[in-house]
């Protein structure tokens, strides 16, 4: 039977199951009065791990959790990402890891989130303009001031990861990861050999189903996008996907996916998706 709860960094117990407030509108107005009904939903569901970040928003989305949330239910995490800056470019971010932009960054969360300590911080991208020694050195600052609690990555290679593990204990790892979209499976097998929390982000990749999923999703009285997640529960104990929507009904959906059991038969026919539909 599938596990339902994982401890990150071996201490943090959370349901493994989450859910991205990504796509949760923080602007004023209706939109916003349904991200905050969204994000209560979530926790009314049982939700424990919420993942948020500075670039979604550049700190609003912050504020709309606290907002939904504070103060926060026992063993609730919401988790941050800090690396990541707004820009002028063409795609209106950029890097920026310096440690005194990571610790102005931690600042203002610890401040938009209303709390003291970010359980779950995580590094949104390796900057690659400032050495990584500096980057996570500034991060384990942070964590021996007591402001951190545990430290992630997020877009990481495998070399990538073992490097940061040389300087920080890393507790989590969030990469693009999915049914079809499987181009960090080296990246996972390293976080379960290691005990590590790996975060899929976009776990329920765009696309036409292929006929394989539609069939085990009818097989189960359930629809495609929940045996897509069913699949990645299965996949391994380490894996806590972290869906996001902005709407009530999907939310729903989407946690209900977590009382889908694959038999072995099913979890081999989904294993041998291995291609986005339409890709050689």
């Amino acid at each position: 039977m599938t596990t339902t709860t994982f401890r990150i960094g071996g201490d943090l117990s959370v349901r493994r199951l989450g859910f991205g407030a990504m796509r949760l509108p923080a602007g004023p107005g209706p939109a916003r009065e349904t991200s905050l009904q969204v994000a209560r939903r979530a926790v009314e569901l049982g939700v424990t791990l919420i993942d948020t970040a500075h670039m979604y928003g550049w700190g609003a989305n912050e504020e709309l959790l606290a907002e939904a949330l504070h103060p926060y239910a026992d063993g609730l995490l919401i988790a941050t990402k800090v690396g990541i800056v707004r820009s002028e470019g063409p795609e209106g971010w950029r890097h920026d890891a310096r440690p005194d932009a990571l610790r102005g960054q931690v600042e203002d969360a610890l401040r938009r989130l209303r709390v003291e300590r970010i359980e779950l911080l995580q590094l949104h991208r390796i900057d690659p303009r400032t050495p990584l020694a500096e980057q996570l050195g500034a991060l384990r600052e942070l964590q021996e001031e007591g402001k951190v609690g545990r430290i992630g990555l997020s877009e990481v290679t495998v070399d990538e990861l073992a490097r940061a593990r040389e300087i920080v204990d890393v507790a989590g790892v969030q990469n693009r990861y999915s049914l079809f979209d499987r181009e960090h499976e080296p990246v996972l097998a390293a976080c379960e050999a290691a005990g590590i929390a790996f975060l899929p982000w976009r776990p329920v990749a765009g696309g036409a189903p292929t006929a394989e999923l539609d069939a085990v999703a009818a097989e189960l009285g359930a629809t495609p996008a929940q045996v897509s997640l069913a699949w990645l529960l299965d996949r391994s104990p380490v894996v806590l996907p972290i869906p996001g929507t902005g709407r009530i009904g999907h939310l729903e959906e989407n946690v209900a996916a977590a009382g889908l059991e694959l038999t072995p038969a099913q979890r081999e026919r989904l294993d041998g998706i291995d291609r986005l539909p339409g890709q050689a």
